[in-house]
């Protein structure tokens, strides 16, 4: 099957599979018990309440039966394409076989994927849906009116689904690790300030404005913040402040705006005037040559200086720039750390399938669940960690099995330093020094 036939059947399947009709059924089904809990309640009469519940048998037997159909419908679709699939990937480029699941190291730490979740939904600016999901997020406490309204709607003709709140229990795996992490619910909350809220609404307001080539914003976020960046020994003002020089330079005819005093090769030359003054000590020679190139601004293109003036991509480095500063200043990572994971992932997942196969045509068993069997293929931007192979035993540092420096300069691994040793002393295995176990230090990476 080409690519194309299965873009059709993509297409056929986004048309087809949709849940929002599913959803309009639920918001009826939530609506009619609401609805009906009120009167309920207001009546506190049990011949009211028997009435009342005769009369949402049928609604919401039908609301449930539609909700099942169009479930149905998207299952039907999803069947489809996965057969395209199966048909358009064939030979030897599938890898298939079965991931492990007896261990999984995330599964005690359910908080900290919440907490990456929210904030992916954060720094993608939802803020709408990042508060939501927090606030699901959490252990909630049982609602004792939806409990008691769902024991009265619960007659063998009619049986209803739970509510998530009403089964909330220590038994739950979301209670019991709310309930043995607290601190981490909390670090969770946190999420929800106005602050951070607004922060990454000023970062988006910024990066906006980018888009639309307005640097002056970014321009004056740069120097409310000049002193943190200068301590991080970070460029971005000085690079804003050179791409907004150029902007001007290149005139009206390109920047779009108004043609006048401020624009141009004059409106260029001013504001280098205001404005560079206070990098010259850094950047000397990059305001040399930007000044120099007015010379050349009759032929600019034909000039040693083209290339500075080439802002084909200008504004998407200096916007990525922004963003990793900006999220550098919070204490957060330029990249969402749930998309980095499940990059890595995408891109580990290949391998692991092709090692499990090979491992299972052995009958053999993978061994440890601490490390990997193989080097991931990673690309260096998303390697954030040295890793230390001990050249005495060959193993990977782990938590339990630092990496330790003798007094001779020489570095293995601790495991490693306690065999060679007998007693508390110990020779070292590339030089003639010996030395006491408790002088070697543990360096981090």
């Amino acid at each position: 099957m080409s690519m194309s036939t299965l873009e059709k059947e993509l297409e056929k399947f986004t048309k087809t599979a949709r849940l929002s009709s599913t959803l309009d059924d639920v918001d009826n089904i939530i609506r009619l018990l609401t609805q009906a809990r009120s009167e309920v309640e207001r009546a506190n009469d049990p011949h009211v309440t028997s009435i009342t519940l005769t009369k949402l048998q049928n609604p919401i037997q039908k609301g449930l039966e539609a909700v099942n159909d169009d479930l149905k419908t998207v299952h039907k679709g999803q069947g489809r394409f996965a057969k395209a699939l199966d048909r358009a990937f064939t030979g030897d480029k599938v890898i298939k076989g079965v991931l492990p699941e007896d261990h999984d190291p995330m599964a005690e730490h359910p908080t900290l994927i919440n907490r990456a979740i929210a904030m992916h939904l954060l720094r993608e600016g939802q803020f709408g849906v990042a508060s939501t999901f927090i606030k699901e997020a959490q252990p909630q406490q049982p609602d004792t009116s939806i409990s008691r309204l769902q024991s009265q709607l619960s007659p063998p003709s009619l049986q209803l689904p739970e509510s998530p709140r009403s089964t909330a229990s220590t038994d739950t795996p979301v209670a019991a690790a709310a309930t043995a992490a607290a601190g981490v619910d909390d670090e969770l909350s946190t999420l929800q300030s106005e602050a951070l809220q607004s922060s990454f609404a000023d970062m988006y307001s910024i990066l906006s404005a980018l888009r639309e080539h307005d640097l002056l914003p970014a321009i004056e976020w740069a120097r409310l913040n000049a002193q943190e960046l200068e301590t991080r020994g970070s460029n971005l003002e000085f690079e804003l402040c050179k791409l907004q020089f150029i902007w001007l330079f290149k005139g009206s005819s390109v920047n779009g705006l108004p043609d006048s005093a401020q624009n141009g090769c004059l409106g260029a030359l001013q504001y280098a005037r205001e404005n560079f003054g206070r990098f010259q000590y850094r950047h000397l020679r990059e305001i040399q040559q930007l000044s120099c190139a007015m010379v050349y601004s009759s032929n600019l293109p034909t000039s040693p200086y083209r290339s500075m003036f080439d802002i084909t991509i200008a504004f998407d480095e200096v916007a990525a720039s922004f963003t990793r500063e900006f999220c550098s200043l919070l204490g957060l990572s330029a990249e969402s750390p749930l998309y980095v994971a499940a990059t890595a992932g995408a891109i580990a997942l290949p391998q692991l399938m092709k090692f499990l196969n090979a491992v299972k045509g052995k009958n053999t068993e993978w061994t440890t669940t601490q490390e990997m069997a193989f080097e991931t293929p990673l690309p260096r931007s998303m390697i954030y960690h040295s890793i230390f192979v001990c050249p005495v035993s060959k193993e990977q540092a782990t938590v339990e099995n630092p990496p330790v420096i003798i007094p001779c300069g020489h570095v293995l691994a601790k495991e490693s330093l306690q065999r060679l040793s007998k007693g508390n002393r110990y020779k070292c295995p590339y030089c003639p020094t010996e030395g006491l176990v408790k002088d070697a230090k543990e360096i981090i990476l």
